[in-house]
């Protein structure tokens, strides 16, 4: 199988050539489009994210043995989460070489964060099923580079530690409501607000309810914090 040349700059960008291209080509490819003799990225996605999150871990480990488990986790989900591996697709072009369906092409799907962190993990798998485990880690330490080193020691998932802060209280989880939706289906920009049982309450703005619903958790856990509430 020939590499179309957008996928073969792909390849140059993120440091590998494929003996086997059907790899990446499947690795690119999104349900949308798939067809009996077209395979989707489902299956890559699911052993890319474990191969992520096995180099991850070997990597926290070794840049600080004496971070307990307790310590450990909250970095690694920093690292591996869907908002992570979506920043680094965006690094290196991946949306700009996925095969779509077109309602999903219409619909931003080029830029969709969830779809994007499943795509860089089924490219992660395609490597390491084209060239082994080595390869694999290898590129995963490369693309994601310098954030390994710059997770924060207490990094915790925003709306989880919100949550923490809520059931530490003896309050219910907090909701999340969806208040409005902007802009083209290609490029929609949604105000997500976040609220305690206690009526303490924000609002963000972002380009994914997934990221608007972490800033809003983030600003209000940090308000929370601070004692304003």
């Amino acid at each position: 199988m020939r590499l179309s040349a957008d996928l073969k700059a792909f390849q140059s960008r993120i440091g590998h050539e494929f003996r086997r291209a059907e790899f990446l080509v499947r690795a690119v490819t999104h349900p949308s489009i798939a067809s009996a003799t077209r395979p989707d990225n489902q299956r890559l996605e699911f052993l890319g994210d474990r191969v992520l999150g096995l180099v991850m871990a070997e990597a926290l480990l070794s840049a600080d043995q004496a971070a307990s488990e307790g310590q450990l986790a909250p970095r690694l989900n920093a690292l591996v989460r869907k908002e992570t591996c979506a920043e680094v697709a965006r690094e290196f072009g991946l949306g700009d070489v996925l095969k779509l369906g077109r309602s999903e092409m219409l619909s931003g799907g080029r830029r969709k964060e969830a779809l994007l962190g499943d795509a860089i993990e089924a490219v992660i798998a395609a490597v390491y099923l084209d060239a082994g485990f080595e390869t694999a880690r290898a590129l995963v330490l490369r693309l994601w580079g310098a954030r390994i080193g710059a997770v924060e020691p207490d990094a915790r998932d925003a709306k989880s530690a919100l949550q923490e802060w809520a059931q530490a209280r003896g309050m219910p989880p907090p909701a999340y409501t969806e208040t409005s939706r902007e802009g083209p289906d290609h490029q929609p920009v949604f105000t997500v607000g976040v609220v305690l049982e206690n009526g303490a309450q924000e609002k963000a703005r972002a380009g994914s309810k997934r990221a608007a619903e972490q800033m809003a958790a983030a600003m209000l856990l940090k308000r929370l914090e601070a004692g304003d509430d």
